[in-house]
């Protein structure tokens, strides 16, 4: 029987490597578009969603089409992010193993630009990069690139998105004119079409679906919830669903790592993932999230992009995006490679008009559903565990030699009477702790505009209050680790509390800086925390943590950062009911909420200009300039080439 790749014209060497990969038959835009690009011979626009298999779509051909015999660049693919340039690259490597002369190099930023040189003047023939350190080489005269035949633009429209339309124009200068370009986006803008009309000559254009549609094998759910009650309604959806591994996506920097923290303190395998990470640290986060040893990946528009992660299956819009279209793509998450998955929106009343437009714009209806009540997630939990109790794998050889011991210790108990105290184990806690969980779900009334306006008011004085008193009762404490040493906030957060005994509700802002880092502790546990940490040690030297002569910082911008804080843990007034941490089992006291009961206030602390300046900018596009643009170490891009990925 002939191999569906072989039918459409791919060597068997190419075949083979495939197959290994564990891909039996294409999918459709592969199906669509390999035999095109296969005639080497037109310009190529493909539409299709995020997950599709487009690597695969231009990999493949092009793989057909070079000349491993020429250690010359003669294929140069540009994609917008670090993440993706990494994974193009070691799709192509893969797809290529039977054909030992290739060779295909990735060049972003972050990365040792001395080492991406070795590699091209040891001669390439596939350049996978990202714009920003494309010119950065171009600009060194390392790379020559008269030998192009092909040029492909992946994921055009986010390119364009994060500003690189004047780069790409830049790096195409340096390409021959009789190059011929293939061009793969997700939506189809008007600056994406110039695109093709300026680069493009009749190109050939395949269209996977609506332009511009959604995945059908996407389910997109919105709850409407109360600005305060957003964080409680998050950590509800996640444990409605046990088995959940999904993406957050949050709308600035700040917001991502405060979800990330309060979900660590309450217990969550979770982590952030934002432009302020080196990219190490940003490595070390993905590598965790692939190899599924974490559960929820808070992040950035910026930083998400490009992420390609199998099996997703919930992503959760924490805040809808600015740009309607990013929702195209941060959906793009879930659902592929013919997997099903769940795109879900937590939003207020007043934002039920953006969830019209987007369904205008992706062609498919939200369900409005029903946050779970108590009761539900109880159920749900109760009978996850049943369900992976009865599918774990047993180690006959490791557990005969305890049967003997556990069957004594049962010896006085019923089958009946085991498995109830099995399942209570996990079951009791979820029971404590949903017991008079409240309906967060907004009632048609809360709806209304005097509600609203109410509701406003409410959430301002509370985000007053809350920052007003955001830092009372805390300890400043210096520590003499940073990011130099790999950490992540989240890092230094399980760090402190599982070295100082103390619970993750007790820490508040977490200052990460270089060499060292401030950590604030409530007074009351500072003592312990100090005791604890006396004979500490991190690679070989020892850690030492004192109390900080520098004072916290000043009301005012404790205030907004209170009323900030608030939007997270500000939903319930108790601990016990939607703040605490009943997953690590440490009490912590319950005073907290997500954070700090003297921290509430919903999202308060925003209406006193939280998060814009003057000019209406979020916090994350003033910083380093244009805050779509990645950098090139971890920041904002700045309009310095030699920092852009």
């Amino acid at each position: 029987m002939i191999n569906p790749f072989s039918k459409l014209g791919i060597s068997d060497d190419v075949v083979n490597a495939v197959k290994e990969l564990g891909f039996e038959n294409p999918t459709p835009i592969q199906e669509q578009a390999i035999p095109v690009l296969l005639e080497g011979s037109n310009d190529f626009v493909g539409l299709a969603q995020t997950g599709t298999g487009k690597t695969a779509a231009f990999g493949l051909p092009l793989l057909e089409l070079i000349d491993f015999k020429s250690n010359k660049p003669q294929a140069l693919i540009l994609c917008p992010t670090r993440e993706l340039c990494l994974q193009i690259a070691n799709d192509i490597r893969n797809f290529s193993k039977n054909k030992p002369s290739a060779s295909i190099v990735a060049v972003y930023g972050g990365a040792n630009i001395m080492q991406q040189l070795r590699e091209i003047r040891n001669g390439v023939q596939i350049v996978v990069a990202t714009p920003g350190r494309m010119l950065d080489i171009i600009g060194r005269k390392a790379i020559d690139f008269s030998n192009v035949k092909y040029v492909v633009l992946d994921e055009a429209d986010e390119m364009l998105n994060m500003g690189f339309q004047e780069d790409i124009n830049d790096i195409l200068s340096t390409t021959p004119d009789e190059k011929k370009t293939w061009l793969f986006s997700a939506t189809m803008p008007p600056e994406v079409r110039r695109i093709a009309k300026n680069y493009m000559e009749n190109p050939t254009e395949l269209t996977m679906g609506t332009k511009n549609t959604g995945n059908v094998n996407i389910e997109h759910e919105y709850y409407i919830v109360k600005a305060r009650d957003k964080y409680a309604a998050l950590k509800r959806i996640v444990d409605y669903n046990p088995d959940i591994f999904g993406v957050v996506f949050c709308k600035t920097k700040m917001d991502t790592q405060d979800v990330a923290e309060h979900l660590i303190k309450d217990g969550y395998n979770a982590d952030a993932l934002h432009g302020d990470l080196s990219q190490q640290q940003r490595d070390k986060v993905m590598q965790r999230f692939r190899d599924r040893n974490m559960q929820l990946l808070i992040a950035t528009d910026v930083a998400a992009r490009g992420i390609d992660v199998n099996n997703v299956t919930h992503v959760i819009n924490y805040a809808l995006p600015d740009e309607i279209e990013s929702y195209t793509h941060r959906s793009g998450r879930t659902g592929r490679a013919g997997k099903t998955g769940v795109s879900i929106c937590i939003i207020n009343a007043k934002e039920t008009g953006k969830i019209r437009q987007i369904e205008r714009i992706i062609g498919k209806q939200f369900t409005k559903a029903e946050l779970p009540t108590g009761f539900d997630v109880c159920e749900k939990q109760l009978f996850g565990l049943v369900h992976r109790v009865h599918n774990v794998e047993v180690n006959e050889e490791q557990i005969d030699k305890y049967m003997s011991r556990i069957n004594d210790e049962f010896a006085d108990l019923s089958k009946e009477e085991v498995i109830k105290k099995f399942a209570s184990l996990e079951f009791n806690r979820f029971l404590e702790y949903y017991q008079n969980a409240p309906d967060l779900n907004l009632s048609a009334d809360d709806r209304g505009e005097r509600g609203e306006r109410g509701d406003r008011r409410e959430r301002g004085e509370r985000g007053e209050r809350g920052g007003r008193g955001a830092e009372a009762g805390y300890s400043r404490l210096f520590i003499n680790v940073g990011s130099v040493d790999e950490f992540t906030r989240g890092d230094l957060l399980s760090f402190v509390c599982n070295n100082g005994r103390i619970s993750g509700k007790a820490v508040g802002k977490i200052d990460l800086k270089g060499v060292f880092s401030f950590v604030e502790v409530e007074s009351a546990v500072a003592e312990t925390l100090l005791a604890n940490f006396k004979d500490v040690q991190y690679n070989g030297r020892e850690v030492r943590i004192e109390v900080s002569g520098d004072a916290p910082r000043s009301s005012n911008r404790d205030g907004r950062r209170g009323g900030e804080r608030g939007g997270f843990g500000g939903g319930e007034r108790s601990g016990r009911r939607e703040g605490g941490g009943y997953r690590g089992g440490n009490g912590g006291g319950d005073r907290r909420s997500g954070g700090s009961g003297r921290r509430e206030g919903g999202n308060g602390g925003n209406s006193g200009g939280g998060f814009r300046d003057f000019s209406g900018r979020s916090r994350e596009e003033r910083s380093g300039g244009s805050g779509r643009r990645e950098g090139g170490n971890g920041g904002e891009r700045s309009n310095d080439r030699r920092r852009r990925s």
